[in-house]
Formats: C-alpha cells, sequence, structure tokens
C-alpha cells in the first residue's frame, strides 16, 4: 500500500539539480588538475581552482543531505541519494588532496604519464557528469547508462596501467643504481601517482553507485 502511496505522490526533484551541480564540480575539478599537471606557472592558478571547485561541492552535498531530511518523497532511497552525493564528494575531495601533495612538495613539472593520467581523469568526469544528468529519466536511459559505465571502467583499467607503468619507470629512474638516483624524487611521484589513480577509483566509484541505483529502480 505504501509503495501505491509513494507512486501517486509528487516527489522532489531538485534533487536532480543538485546531482547535476555536484557532477558539473567534478568536471571543474577535474579541468583544473589538468592545468595542474601541466606545470609551471598553471600549478598555482590550477590548485586555487581545484580548491574551489571542492568547496563548493561540500556545499552542494551540504544542501543534498538537508534536502533528504526534510523532503517527504525523494525520487529514489534516501540511504541512495545520501550515497550517491557523498561518492561524487569522495571524487573532487580525491582532486584536492592530490592538489594539496602538489603544493606541500613543491612539484613543478610532471612527466607525460602523470600528464595522461590528468587527461584520463577528465574524460571520466565528462563521462560521469554524463551519466548523472542521465538519473531523471533512468528507465528511458538504461542502454546508455549501462555503455557510459562501461567506459568508465575502461578507463579506470587503463589508469591502472598508466600507474603501474609510472612507478616501474620512476624506480628504474631514482631507484637503487637508477640514472637520476633520487628517493625522495621517487617517493614523491609516487604519492602523486597514487593520488592520481585514487581519483579514477572515486570516479568508478560513482559509476558502480549509479548502476546500483537503476538496477534497484528500473
Amino acid at each position: 500500500m505504501f509503495s501505491l502511496f509513494q507512486a501517486v505522490m509528487p516527489k522532489e526533484m531538485r534533487f536532480f539539480d543538485l546531482f547535476d551541480r555536484q557532477a558539473k564540480t567534478l568536471v571543474d575539478g577535474a579541468q583544473a588538475l589538468g592545468e595542474v599537471l601541466q606545470g609551471g606557472a598553471s600549478i598555482v592558478s590550477g590548485c586555487a581552482k581545484v580548491i574551489a571547485a571542492e568547496e563548493e561541492a561540500d556545499e552542494i552535498t551540504a544542501e543534498v543531505m538537508l534536502a533528504v531530511r526534510r523532503t517527504f518523497i525523494t525520487p529514489f532511497d534516501r540511504s541512495d541519494i545520501k550515497d550517491l552525493i557523498s561518492t561524487l564528494d569522495d571524487a573532487i575531495d580525491q582532486m584536492r588532496k592530490t592538489a594539496k601533495v602538489v603544493t606541500l612538495f613543491e612539484v613543478n613539472s610532471f612527466d607525460p604519464a602523470t600528464q595522461e593520467l590528468g587527461r584520463i581523469i577528465l574524460a571520466a568526469a565528462q563521462l560521469t557528469a554524463e551519466s548523472v544528468s542521465l538519473l531523471g529519466s533512468m528507465r528511458a536511459n538504461v542502454g546508455k547508462l549501462s555503455e557510459l559505465h562501461a567506459k568508465i571502467a575502461l578507463l579506470e583499467d587503463e589508469a591502472d596501467a598508466i600507474y603501474d607503468a609510472g612507478r616501474k619507470a620512476l624506480f628504474q629512474l631514482h631507484g637503487k643504481g637508477g640514472k637520476g638516483s633520487d628517493p625522495m624524487a621517487y617517493i614523491i611521484g609516487v604519492d602523486i601517482y597514487s593520488h592520481l589513480e585514487k581519483v579514477v577509483d572515486r570516479l568508478e566509484d560513482v559509476a558502480n553507485r549509479i548502476g546500483g541505483i537503476v538496477i534497484e529502480q528500473v
């Protein structure tokens, strides 16, 4: 009886607008992170943009959490809404952590593999934003959502391969007997690789969360 009641009651649809706004912070953050990874003078401005995107994401997350408590009928399960907005927020948080490491260790240049991870992050963020934009009409877009999920998973696999190859290259350059032989450069480089790889992982977490919602709702 209650499920029938839910079906006929109007639902609070502004959640989808909030999800879209949150997904946009991911794209903004990914673009700014790419700017950081260009190195040189763009690092300071890029880091500032990442921080601004993350702070906006925190505000949106708080707004969603408040709306969940105050809304009688939500478009889908409350726990799924909270999980989705939190997972989106985790992704932009990880971008900020990456920028923090760059600033903390005063890194001013990045190798091509690191920059390639930045391009993968941007591509995954854009696919994530597209997926989020379809949530309001998920029943009509099941196939498209599945396709986007698969593309993000492929990007995550690609990022894993770059992450492994990048760490190996750093070890060969800076490890014992390496040409550069700089242990600190190795440690910092691996730390940056790890943070970038985690950004992609968090974006895949969003795709998985969306996939779970679609299964439950459709």
